[in-house]
Parts: C-alpha cells; structure tokens; sequence
C-alpha cells in the first residue's frame, strides 16, 4: 500500500508539473489572480478597450489585404495575351 502511494505521487509530480506550466495552467493562474482583484469594473472596462483597439487594428488589416487581393486580381485578368505582344528582334 505504502509503495503504490508513493508510485502514483511520483507519477504525480511531473503531469502537474507539466500541467502548470502549460498554457491552461497559466490562464487558470491568471483567471484565479484576476479574480482577487476588487475592481472589476474597471478591469472590464480596460479589456474593453483592449479589445475594441484590437478590433479596429483587425478590421484595418483585413481591409488592407481586401485591397491587395482585388489588386493582384485585376493584374491577372488585365494581362494581355501571350500572341498580343509584338515579335522581338532576331538576334544573330
């Protein structure tokens, strides 16, 4: 009984280990720690804003590649036809 106990905490010991130190660990820490916090208000109105900013910052970049992808576009339907171009000068 005595070296099944110390078995299983052995085995224990590192798959905590490895547990807390993932990043679930991590955000349960940080969840626990926020939740010690007394003003809460304040702290959602801060990750609101973060969040908001984030938001804008997203929007923008996904207006940016809506642009480069309408711009690639028109340059690949626009490409004149490979018989279009004028012969080249024979080269001796």
């Amino acid at each position: 009984m005595f070296l099944q106990l110390i078995f299983i905490l052995v085995l224990l010991i590192p798959i905590l280990s490895i547990v807390l130190d993932s990043q679930v660990g991590r955000a349960l820490a940080n969840r626990l720690d926020k939740r010690g916090l007394g003003d809460t208000d304040d702290l959602m109105t801060e990750r609101m804003a973060y969040l908001e900013g984030e938001v804008e910052r997203l929007t923008e970049e996904v207006g940016r590649l809506s642009d480069e992808s309408d711009f690639l576009q028109k340059l690949l339907t626009e490409r004149p036809a490979p018989d279009a171009l004028p012969p080249g000068e024979p080269t001796e």
